[in-house]
C-alpha cells in the first residue's frame, strides 16, 4: 500500500515523537492564549442572567444570547474610537519619520557629540510615565500658553487687539496636544529602532554615493528611505499600540468629553455597584479591534522587519 493511500491513522503513527511533540506545545499555546478572548466573546452575547448562570466560556443559548450589550459598547466608545484615530495616526508616523531622520543623523553621518546624544535618547526611554505627568501638564496649559499669549499679543497686537487667549480648555487642542505628547515620548524607541538597523546597511554603498556627490538628503531620500520600509512597519505597528493603548497621558490632557479617546469611553462602561461583566467585555473587544487589525493585516510585514 502505497504511502499516499494510508489512513490518517497510520501516518499519525509513522510521524516522528519530537514533531507530535511540538504540535501539542503549540496547540496547547493556542487555547492558551486564545482562551481569554473566547471567554470575552461568549460573555459579550450574553444576558447578565445567562453569565451568573453558566459558565464563562460556555456559549450563549435560547433566551441567554443578546446584542444589547455590544450595542451599548459601540455607541459608548464610537466617539472614543473616532478621537483615537485622529489621535494616534498623526503620533505613529511623526513619531516613525522623525525617529527614522534621527537614526540616520546618529548612524551615517560623524559629528561631535554624537555618543552624548545617543545616551540621552536610551535614557529617554527609561523615563517613567508617571515621573513627566506634572511637568507635561504644567508645560501644556500653563507655560507654553503664556508663551504664545505674549508673544502673539506683543508680535501681532494689532490683529488681536492685544487679547489673544491659547485655547487651551478646547477638545481638539487638547486631542493635537495629546498627539504631539506621544509622538515626543516615542521618539526614542522609534530612534533606537531604526538606529539598530541602519547599523547593519552597507557603509560602501552609503560612500559610493558620496563619492558621486550625493548631499546628505538624497542619501537618505534615495538610499535609506526604500530600504526602511520594513522598519518603518514594525515602528508604525509597534507605536501605534502604545498610543492607541494609552490611558495615562489621556486622562491628564484631556478632559472635555467630546475629545476623549476609546481608553477613557472604556473606563465609563466599567459600571458602578452593579458591574456589567457582557458590557465590559463587549466594551474592551470594541476598543481593541483597531490593535487586533492591525496585527491582522500587516502582521506579516512586522515579522519580516523584525527578521531583517
Amino acid at each position: 500500500m502505497s504511502t499516499s493511500s494510508r489512513n490518517p491513522i497510520q501516518r499519525l503513527q509513522n510521524m516522528e515523537r519530537s514533531r507530535i511533540g511540538l504540535y501539542i506545545v503549540l496547540l496547547f499555546g493556542i487555547v492558551f492564549y486564545l482562551f481569554p478572548m473566547e471567554t470575552a466573546v461568549m460573555t459579550m452575547f450574553k444576558t447578565q442572567q445567562a453569565f451568573a448562570q453558566t459558565v464563562p466560556f460556555a456559549p450563549p443559548t435560547g433566551d441567554g444570547f443578546t446584542l444589547a450589550a455590544l450595542q451599548t459598547a459601540w455607541n459608548t466608545l464610537r466617539p472614543g474610537l473616532v478621537n483615537s484615530m485622529l489621535m494616534a495616526i498623526p503620533a505613529t508616523i511623526l513619531s516613525a519619520l522623525l525617529g527614522s531622520l534621527t537614526a540616520y543623523g546618529l548612524t551615517t553621518l560623524d559629528w561631535r557629540g554624537q555618543v552624548g546624544v545617543v545616551v540621552l535618547i536610551i535614557a529617554g526611554i527609561f523615563i517613567p510615565y508617571q515621573a513627566v505627568l506634572v511637568p507635561l501638564s504644567q508645560f501644556w496649559y500653563q507655560i507654553l500658553p503664556d508663551i504664545l499669549n505674549g508673544f502673539v499679543n506683543t508680535v501681532f497686537g494689532f490683529y488681536t487687539n492685544g487679547n489673544w487667549v491659547y485655547p487651551s480648555r478646547n477638545g481638539n487642542v487638547q486631542l493635537v496636544q495629546l498627539s504631539i505628547t506621544h509622538a515626543a515620548y516615542g521618539l526614542p524607541m522609534c530612534t533606537l529602532l531604526f538606529r539598530s538597523y541602519y547599523k547593519g546597511i552597507s557603509d560602501e554603498m552609503i560612500e559610493a554615493a558620496r563619492l558621486d556627490g550625493a548631499t546628505a538628503f538624497s542619501i537618505y531620500k534615495n538610499i535609506i528611505l526604500p530600504l526602511s520600509l520594513p522598519m518603518f512597519a514594525v515602528t508604525l505597528i509597534y507605536q501605534f499600540t502604545q498610543v492607541y493603548n494609552d490611558l495615562l497621558f489621556a486622562l491628564v490632557l484631556v478632559n472635555e468629553p467630546s475629545a476623549q479617546v476609546a481608553t477613557q469611553r472604556l473606563t465609563a462602561l466599567t459600571g458602578g455597584v452593579v458591574q456589567s461583566f457582557n458590557t465590559t467585555m463587549a466594551g474592551a473587544i470594541v476598543a481593541a479591534l483597531p490593535t487586533l487589525l492591525v496585527y491582522v493585516f500587516f502582521g506579516e510585514q512586522f515579522a519580516k522587519g523584525v527578521a531583517e
